[in-house]
Formats: structure tokens, C-alpha cells, sequence
């Protein structure tokens, strides 16, 4: 099934790959959703919406500090570096994320398509400054919440999308104009079961794309897949990569 999907993706014009968790918790970055998720510990209401995080910044940020942390020590691991690989190559037009974690941008590839914004970025919803999260994250050992250092609002937010916030429109769009264009549509660690972002490979299948799935579990899209590989996206993407020579 590599060599299939290796084929496909050596042929084609116009591949898109979609990520999700499962490429970044080989970096050692929890997943939201399954055994061990942040969702198994904490209530997504609760935690992370933007109703909850307005009426209390700093227990959004007690809960956030921790997997902030972890995300911004992690570094890429070889599926990141194969995709940016694959794309430097010509194989890969853009990457379309559900991942906030920057690792893609990190590991080198260009064109990363954000949908659900990044959390390596803060904007302050008081007076609109952005700063790095490294910086707010270093704040948080003596201020809780951060404030911000220009107008000294307490409303620092990643520019992450929080339950109940619209998701960005420019990316969804683009998103979907890519998807429109594919003629292989690559999906890599992702559960299929978080929408708007599983319709992007819905919207690349009806425009005739073929459809590749790597994925440690079956998903909802295994059926129409033209390859299917359930595995890890570390081992099975490097393949694909030196199969096609990027």
C-alpha cells in the first residue's frame, strides 16, 4: 500500500495533505480527543471556549500553561520533515492543518494552511497587540492571568479557534479552493470526525480526487479511499518520500 500511495502521489499535479493530531502527538504533543486526551481530563466547555475564557481568562491560561509548554519544546518529527520534504519536491502544493502547534512551519514547509488558527501566537482582545507565546508563556510564572504589556488587559488569547469562535474564513476558503484543485488528496493523523475540516477531503473527492488515508485508527473515509494505511505517519511517510525521490 506504500508503493500505491507513492505512485499516486509521484503522478500527480496538484496534492493537497490534510493533518491532524496524529502527526503532532509523535512529537509528543497530547491529542484533544481518545485515551489520554485533554478532553478525557478536562470539559472542552469548561476549558476551552470562548464564553468560559472571557468570563475568566486565568483559568483558561492555568489549564493552557501546561500543553503550552509541552508545544513549544516539541520539535518536528520525521512525518513533519518528509511532508516539507515532499512539498520542497514538487510532490505537495500545501499543507491544510487542524494542528496549532506551528511544527509544520517548523520543519520547513511553505504553504501551511491553518484551520484552526495557531497557538504560537497571542493577541490581546483589549487593545489587539500580538506577541510571541514564548513570551506570554514565560509571564505565566508570575502573573496569572498574563497581562498584556501594552495596554495591561488581562484578555490574552492565542489566536487559536476556541469553542463557540467562527473559524477562520481566509483559511477555510483557501482550504477549500485546494481541495476543489486536488487531484490526490492526502490525509495524514486525522480522525475524520471534526467537521469543517473533514469536508475538506469530501469537497476534494467529489472534484475527482484520489484520496490516501494514514491514520493509526479507521476513519469514517476509509471507503472511499484509494489507499488506506493504518500506521504510524513518522514510519510511513519518510518511505513515501524516498519512494518519490523527495
Amino acid at each position: 500500500m506504500v508503493e500505491r500511495a507513492a505512485a499516486l502521489l509521484a503522478t500527480a499535479h496538484h496534492a493537497v495533505v490534510l493533518t491532524g493530531a496524529g502527526v503532532s502527538a509523535e512529537s509528543g504533543i497530547p491529542t484533544f480527543r481518545g485515551e489520554g486526551g485533554l478532553w478525557t481530563k478536562y470539559d472542552p466547555v469548561k476549558v476551552s471556549s470562548i464564553d468560559s475564557f472571557l468570563a475568566d481568562p486565568a483559568s483558561y491560561w492555568r489549564v493552557s500553561k501546561e500543553r503550552g509548554t509541552v508545544a513549544l519544546s516539541a520539535r518536528p518529527n520525521a512525518g513533519h520533515d518528509a511532508l516539507a520534504a515532499m512539498e520542497a519536491a514538487g510532490h505537495l502544493v500545501a499543507v491544510v492543518t487542524q494542528n496549532t502547534d506551528g511544527l509544520h512551519q517548523v520543519s520547513g514547509s511553505r504553504r501551511v494552511i491553518e484551520l484552526h488558527g495557531s497557538g504560537r501566537t497571542v493577541r490581546c482582545l483589549e487593545c489587539g497587540k500580538l506577541e510571541p507565546r514564548a513570551d506570554v508563556q514565560a509571564r505565566l510564572e508570575v502573573e496569572m492571568p498574563p497581562r498584556c504589556p501594552n495596554c495591561g488587559g488581562t484578555f490574552l488569547k492565542p489566536t487559536v479557534v476556541l469553542f463557540g469562535e467562527p473559524m477562520p474564513t481566509d483559511a477555510i476558503n483557501e482550504a477549500f479552493d485546494l481541495a476543489r484543485q486536488a487531484d490526490v488528496m492526502l490525509v495524514v493523523g486525522s480522525s475524520l470526525v471534526v467537521y469543517p475540516a473533514a469536508d475538506v477531503p469530501l469537497v476534494a473527492i467529489r472534484s475527482g480526487a484520489r484520496l490516501i488515508v494514514i491514520n493509526a485508527e479507521p476513519t469514517p473515509f476509509d471507503r472511499f479511499a484509494a489507499v488506506v494505511i493504518h500506521g504510524r505517519s513518522g514510519e510511513v511517510l519518510p518511505e513515501i518520500a524516498r519512494l518519490i525521490g523527495a
